[in-house]
């Protein structure tokens, strides 16, 4: 059955995630929770004198912080414990590797594919392995010997576990996540086997050659997609370029107006958030507790605009990201403008993948 999307003009679906507002589902007076353990991990970097410590953390405390918004097994907790483990080993591997290493490509490739794989499963699941794409190229940047990466791992896991913790404690969920956590080895379990299930599901779409309800070209995109971005980022030697893959990552769809839509949403609230902190930083005392505090505020509008509309939330992510490394002494001028060629840069490869795929369809 069409829905009202599908049959919505050509236009409207391709400015849908810039143009249209769904104002009723926004959350800030709820998410304001939400904020309180990355204040807590940015207050202690600063007051220790270890900014850096604290941004990793107040990181980590984000995209937990983001999985009270999925759902896995009728349970939002699943999706914050799963992420909460992901980030740490992905940000583990992503600092030992580092940007400079040509297997940083093949690996950045096989996460891309295992995340498109794991879209095809119900629930937050997909969520899940977006997020650990995302913090193995972002740890990519800041490639560290092996002790370095398990405290950059650590800092990680320090900030999702607070994050899960006090959303435990603030939504009488302690004792459920103490279950969860006790049954964790059994979710392992299952998840291994499951994925074997996958494995020969998708083995029998290829002898048969028929993908109608396979996530397996969608995920075959994005590894090549990724693979490809990967290595424009590392031979770019561009400050802040795992911005190019991750971009491609987050605006690549299934569809080819999904995907569209997404990359001008991504393009126009990048540029749009990327002005709006060069113009701030002109004008306000660039000290550590103001950077901090526009860093929990910009957090803050992310969650509760995640719903409304893409292009505005893409304004507060970019905003956002800004301000947090701003707070380490890079110029945020700087950080808007690499921030705002490598959102393009990483936009422009996705739609060309997907075009291509179009292109060579219609030609077999």
């Amino acid at each position: 059955m069409a829905t009202p999307e599908s049959t919505a003009p050509l236009t409207s679906r391709l400015f849908a995630d810039s143009a249209l507002f769904r104002w009723q589902n926004q959350t800030l007076r709820g998410d304001l929770i939400l904020v309180i353990p990355i204040a807590i991990c940015l207050a202690v970097g600063l007051a220790t004198g270890h900014p850096a410590a604290g941004m990793i953390a107040a990181g980590g405390a984000v995209n937990t912080g983001f999985g009270t918004k999925q759902c896995i097994q009728r349970s939002m907790l699943l999706p914050m414990i799963f992420v909460t483990f992901g980030m740490a080993f992905s940000g583990f591997a992503g600092v030992l590797l580092g940007h400079e290493n040509l297997l940083l490509v093949f690996v950045s490739a096989l996460w891309a594919f295992g995340y498109g794989m794991l879209t095809g499963r119900p629930g937050g699941y997909g969520w899940v392995g977006q997020q650990c794409v995302i913090t193995f190229l972002v740890a990519s940047a800041f490639p560290a010997s092996v002790a370095a990466a398990s405290g950059r791992a650590l800092l990680l896991f320090a900030g999702g576990a607070l994050q899960l913790v006090f959303c435990s404690l603030v939504f009488h969920l302690l004792a459920d996540l103490r279950v969860r956590l006790f049954i964790l080895s059994r979710y392992i379990r299952d998840e291994e086997l499951k994925f074997r299930a996958t494995l020969t599901g998708t083995a029998k779409s290829l002898r048969r050659f028929s993908f109608e309800h396979s996530a397996l070209p969608y995920a075959l995109r994005l590894a090549v997609t990724i693979g490809i971005s990967t290595e424009i980022y590392r031979r770019l030697h561009y400050p802040s370029g795992y911005w190019i893959p991750m971009t491609a990552l987050l605006v690549l769809k299934p569809g080819l107006t999904d995907t569209v839509s997404r990359a001008i949403a991504r393009m126009i609230g990048t540029t749009g958030g990327a002005i709006a902190v060069s113009f701030c930083l002109a004008h306000i005392p660039t000290i550590p507790i103001v950077l901090a505090a526009l860093t929990v505020l910009c957090a803050w509008l992310a969650y509760g605009l995640l719903n409304v509309n893409y292009a505005l939330y893409s304004v507060a992510v970019t905003s956002y990201i800004v301000f947090l490394l701003s707070l380490n002494a890079i110029p945020g001028q700087t950080l808007a403008v690499r921030r705002t060629f490598c959102t393009l840069l990483g936009g422009g490869i996705a739609l060309a993948v997907r075009l291509a795929v179009v292109s060579f369809r219609r030609r077999h």
